[in-house]
């Protein structure tokens, strides 16, 4: 997605009241075989996602004539949920919890799968929902290429694809009919300036990068890398490693890097995981909270609460609170009303002045 695309200033209001409570975070997910519904379907009392929109009449919209199915009913449908990574990354155990409770709300009968980080699995476990029933799918993609085997199943039996969070690599309202996530590229700019504000826009910073082959990490790391060259000619890039969004890599990352390059001023964490793990790294590298300034991308607990303790200057968010906008979505679709292709969420941020009174907003 463009972030010419999005005017941050202009937004739908919150989905309804109704929908927000049934997210209410308040536990952790432990695997994907959790019932619907249970404790995990709720990490925090943050609210769930505001849709930031293009102008009026300038989104490209997908409706079921389009697309070339049938229209539904929701209530009677079967819907598949394909998840991506295990189950100990923060922001899948909200993501997952979020499709769970908001399907329980909605009594919609839901199939889920968990690739393990491997997306060969993902692929088949996909297959597999389509083979079981699934009319509706919504897929939180690891990889934004190699979707072919799974389109051809399902254009096959005509059945709707949402994806959700990473983008995969086809035509919108043909191969699948609508994306919901971040402004990726933003994101990346919006950590930008925090980064600069931190260091005063000079010194050395390193970019802890995300997983290689999709959107996410060649977009947080564009906007990133864009505006400081844009704002900030004297805060040189210096390091760019893959911690592939894994806390325990994020830490190795971080101490080859304090070996290679022990003045850093700076790291980049594309996700508050690899962050963390770049704040244990410099712990048992003796360096005292601040010393190197460190923006990560989230808004999982503890990473705004390492802003409160001083060891990261700024969280940016992304919402992994999927549940309603998905469902949303799909039901939209399935009525025959049109839907947008792109549909793009808003994100806050956490820094020292707002952290700790935010904290409970946090996943």
């Amino acid at each position: 997605m463009k972030s010419s695309a999005v005017r941050r200033s202009t937004t739908t209001a919150v989905l309804a009241a109704s929908l927000v409570a049934s997210l209410a975070l308040a536990g952790c997910a432990k695997s994907e075989s959790d019932e619907a519904g249970d404790s995990a379907a709720a990490t925090g009392s943050g609210g769930g996602q505001v849709v930031a929109t293009p102008g009026a009449g300038k989104a490209a919209t997908c409706t079921v004539d389009q697309f070339g199915g049938a229209k539904s009913d929701l209530a009677h449908a079967t819907v598949g949920f394909s998840q991506s990574e295990k189950e100990a990354n923060p922001f899948r155990i909200a993501e997952t919890a979020s499709i769970k409770a908001e399907a329980k709300r909605r009594g919609v009968k839901l199939l889920t799968a968990n690739a393990q980080s491997q997306f060969s699995k993902q692929i088949s476990d996909v297959q597999d929902l389509i083979a079981k029933g699934a009319d509706l799918l919504v897929i939180a993609p690891l990889n934004s290429d190699g979707w072919g085997p799974v389109l051809r199943a399902a254009a096959a039996k005509k059945i709707p694809i949402v994806t959700i969070d990473r983008k995969i690599n086809a035509t919108a309202c043909k191969d699948y009919v609508s994306f919901i996530g971040s402004d990726f590229v933003e994101q990346g700019s919006r950590a930008a300036d925090r980064m600069i504000e931190a260091t005063g826009g000079k010194g050395k910073v390193a970019i802890l990068l995300g997983a290689a082959g999709n959107n996410v990490t060649t977009e947080r790391t564009k906007g990133f890398k864009d505006r400081i060259e844009e704002k900030a000619p004297d805060l040189q890039v210096v390091f760019e490693q893959t911690g592939e969004f894994a806390r325990e890599k994020g830490q190795q990352v971080t101490e080859q890097l304090i070996q290679s390059n022990p003045d850093i001023t700076g790291i980049y964490a594309e996700n508050d995981e690899m962050g963390l793990g770049a704040v244990n790294a410099l712990k048992s590298a003796g360096k005292k909270p601040g010393a190197v300034k460190i923006v990560t991308v989230d808004g999982t607990r503890n990473a705004v609460r390492s802003i409160v303790d001083g060891w990261i200057s700024g969280v940016i968010e992304s919402n992994p609170r999927f549940g309603p906008l998905a469902f949303e979505t799909l039901d939209t679709f399935t009525k025959g009303d049109k839907v947008d292709q792109d549909i793009v969420i808003q994100d806050s941020a956490y820094t020292d002045e707002n952290a700790k009174a935010d904290l409970d907003k946090a996943f």
